[in-house]
């Protein structure tokens, strides 16, 4: 870190804000990672107006979070369509005058893009604090850098950096994810009505993942399903958003046995709040092992082209599951670019697999 870097960090630390905005838009990973910082600035700055700028699938999830007042929707799919429409266009500069209006004093981009770098200028907040290494020139925009020493160290760490600026280093991170009772309720009763017997054990089996080089076989997920039910330690109930309903159906229908299916019939919410109510949850690295991590559930997570140390479940290293091969983490999205046949999740057996699930059953004691 340059002298003046150090300075900087100094000057922050000791200065009080009023109006903070938290920029986080996405994705749902992402803001899971984003939440401990959130609890940073509150303990931070007990009576500051802490805002969260987010994307408007994923505002459900934190808007009645009660150390946050107040969630600011951003509509992406909406403004990018201001090239083509004038009205797009100047919802868009309503939308920038606005936030503009709040009078932040204080700006924190975690998500480092040239829109939100933009918009990070745009709230004409003095203080504006991102990641000097920030895509597509966003560190333009910011006044002040989050000090990154390692490169592999993981996203929810990363973020935290921005303790070390603002002096909230000494706080530990906690993710605070509280789901409504309502939200608990109404998913505890579409389970019940699906056919899992009060007091049963259930597995959340999320087998969803936006690369296809994550991704484990789907024949896999139902020889692991199948192999759940014969044992008989607990239901399985297959999860997932509107892009995974077919895959997810692809899975159930190779099973001999019925796991219960509810992918693409849940909102956002109610994932988390399927996933708080299980006893274990299988899935990729992907974005239901950051909610398993932030509700303290029991988990496998099945990672391949990653690196577990940077986005794998925070502080969870044993609830990875990943084969020790020279070729990993390689990071490409692409099957065709694997000259490996995809090994990585090929050649990871569901006996494995199997066990590290019964193994997690057994950890959650109920």
């Amino acid at each position: 870190m340059s002298a003046s870097d150090l300075a900087a960090t100094s000057d922050l630390a000791g200065r009080s804000f009023e109006r903070i905005l938290l920029v986080k838009p996405s994705s749902l990973g992402d803001v899971v990672h984003a939440l401990p910082v959130l609890h940073g600035l509150r303990t931070r700055y007990p009576s500051a107006t802490i805002d969260w700028l987010i994307a408007e699938p994923f505002a459900p999830l934190i808007e009645e979070h009660p150390e946050l007042d107040g969630a600011i929707r951003f509509d992406r799919r909406r403004y990018g369509q201001m090239a083509q429409s004038p009205r797009a266009l100047r919802e868009f500069a309503s939308f920038v005058q606005g936030l503009r209006a709040r009078r932040y004093d204080l700006v924190v981009d975690l998500q480092g893009l040239f829109r939100t770098g933009f918009l990070t200028r745009a709230s004409g907040a003095g203080v504006r604090i991102g990641f000097r290494q920030a895509r597509e020139g966003a560190w333009i925009f910011y006044t002040h850098f989050v000090p990154i020493d390692d490169p592999n160290i993981h996203a929810v760490d990363r973020y935290y950096l921005t303790g070390k600026l603002l002096g909230f280093d000494h706080v530990p991170p906690e993710f605070g994810l509280p789901l409504k009772e309502a939200t608990r309720t109404e998913t505890t009763d579409r389970l019940r009505s699906s056919g899992v017997a009060e007091g049963e054990r259930i597995v959340a089996v999320v087998p969803g993942t936006r690369w296809p080089t994550k991704m484990w076989p789907a024949e896999r997920f139902s020889d692991v399903i199948d192999e759940l039910h014969a044992r008989k330690p607990a239901r399985c109930v297959l999860l997932g958003g509107p892009d995974e309903v077919s895959l997810c159906a692809g899975i159930a229908e190779r099973c001999k046995s019925k796991p219960i299916n509810l992918a693409g019939e849940t909102s956002i919410p109610q994932l988390a709040a399927a996933i708080s109510l299980s006893d274990a949850v299988l899935c990729h690295d992907s974005a239901a092992s950051h909610l398993a991590v932030a509700l303290n559930r029991p988990l496998v997570c099945l990672c391949g082209p990653t690196n577990p140390r940077r986005t794998g479940p925070w502080g969870r290293p044993d609830d990875v599951q990943q084969l020790d091969l020279d070729c990993s983490p390689c990071y490409l999205r692409r099957l065709s670019q694997c000259r490996h046949e995809h090994r990585c999740m090929r050649d990871l057996d569901a006996q494995r697999v199997l066990t590290a699930v019964v193994r997690s059953l057994e950890s959650c004691g109920k």
